[in-house]
């Protein structure tokens, strides 16, 4: 079956809902699909840290509401070490700013439903999905779904479909410029029914290596500590995960993080990805397609939101006024940005997690490093504007 529409978009991820509904705004027609179904996609459980300028744009294409109402808003975060917390004032440090946590398998709930409700279609449990033509005016997607083959003649290919999709691997690998880093260290992920152990997150280093105390709901939490990437999690009893919390949140103040069933254990990689070939004849990247970062500087759907705020802007000027110039320079524009997010979660991650190998100066430089954030003001303003995001290059 022959379909044609403006913008083809692989991938109903933050990334691409997000970019078909800006689309929408400006009145330019697209088609997203997605080889998963919209069940699996609402209900798996991921991080979501929103930074001040992600809050702001949603705000501003009426996705805010519920997570104004659901979210919580973070002023600050704290920096556990050597047996004490300190805060680093987010809001008095930037003006007034602050992050929202709000999960997101939330926000693809309400961009499914906006994207849907503005009558783009959306093509769940497709397979078999590949790009032809990028390099013409008129590149073609090709995908299966219900046993049917179907042919989407596009204007441009927006390749939102994560690390693994087949967007970035039709651009040739000898035109490709990737950068990676895997780190020698992972995640292990619960989530509990337990009531709040703090009203802001906690970032714990120890000579056990890092843990994160986070929240998901009045009564259901998340954290992590550091494990080995290779760990087995049924190799972890409850009995055995709490026993490490408590190890590595030790403190003089007598807190103790609050325990509580767990419902959900997983492990999480961490390696830094970039691919500076944003682009290739009318395919786009965006998000995870583009660039990976380690989880520890809450970025990852936050730099999704900056490069479709670019792209978007960049289709409309095309649409609007026929101009290529920010088509042309969505690589150069979108990685400065990227490269920004990309440092602070490596300079987040090497701050605070002990890796294997390591000799003791490793160590002390680190602690050197964390003692220097929490007595510094312009070093903690530093992470604090890092933290709660930078300002987008422009929004549509």
């Amino acid at each position: 079956m022959a379909l044609k529409t403006q913008v083809g978009i692989i991938g109903a991820g933050p990334a691409g809902l997000l970019l078909a509904h800006m689309l929408h705004l400006e009145g330019i027609e697209s088609v997203v699909i997605e080889r998963q179904t919209r069940e699996a996609i609402e209900g798996t459980i991921k991080a979501g840290v929103l930074e001040h300028p992600t809050v702001e744009l949603l705000e501003q294409v009426g996705l805010g509401a519920r997570l104004r109402r659901e979210g919580f808003e973070h002023r600050g975060i704290e920096l556990a070490f050597g047996g004490r917390r300190h805060r680093i004032d987010l809001h008095a440090l930037t003006g007034g700013k602050s992050i929202v946590v709000y999960p997101q398998h939330e926000v693809i709930k309400d961009l499914v439903s906006a994207v849907l409700a503005n009558g783009t279609p959306i093509e769940f449990g497709v397979s078999d999905v590949s790009l032809h033509g990028v390099e013409t005016d008129a590149p073609l997607l090709r995908y299966t779904t219900n046993g049917l083959e179907h042919d989407l003649r596009c204007d441009f290919i927006g390749g939102c479909d994560g690390f693994h999709g087949p967007s970035r691997k039709t651009i040739p690998a000898a035109l490709r410029r990737e950068h990676g880093k895997v780190y020698p260290g992972a995640w292990f992920g619960i989530l509990c029914h337990a009531p709040p152990s703090s009203s802001e997150l906690i970032y714990a280093q120890s000579d056990r290596g890092f843990a994160l105390i986070s929240t998901r709901s009045p009564t259901v939490q998340r954290m992590y500590f550091q494990c080995d990437p290779d760990e087995c999690v049924d190799d972890w009893s409850e009995d055995r995960i709490w026993a490490e919390f408590r190890a590595r949140l030790a403190n003089e103040e007598g807190w103790a993080v609050e325990e509580g069933p767990i419902f959900q254990k997983n492990i999480v990689a961490m390696r830094s990805f970039v691919c500076e070939t944003m682009q290739h004849g009318r395919l786009f990247l965006a998000g995870d397609a583009a660039h990976i970062v380690p989880p520890t500087g809450a970025k990852g759907l936050n730099l999704a939101v900056g490069d479709v705020t670019v792209l978007a802007r960049a289709i409309r000027d095309f649409y609007r006024a026929g101009s290529n110039q920010g088509l042309d320079a969505y690589s150069v524009t979108a990685l400065r940005r990227i490269w920004r997010g990309e440092h602070f979660s490596w300079f987040m991650t090497n701050m605070l997690h002990d890796f294997p190998g390591e000799d003791s100066m490793t160590r002390g430089l680190r602690r050197a490093q964390l003692e220097q954030v929490v007595s510094s003001r312009a070093a903690a303003q530093l992470l604090a504007e890092n933290y709660i995001g930078l300002p987008f290059e422009g929004a549509v």
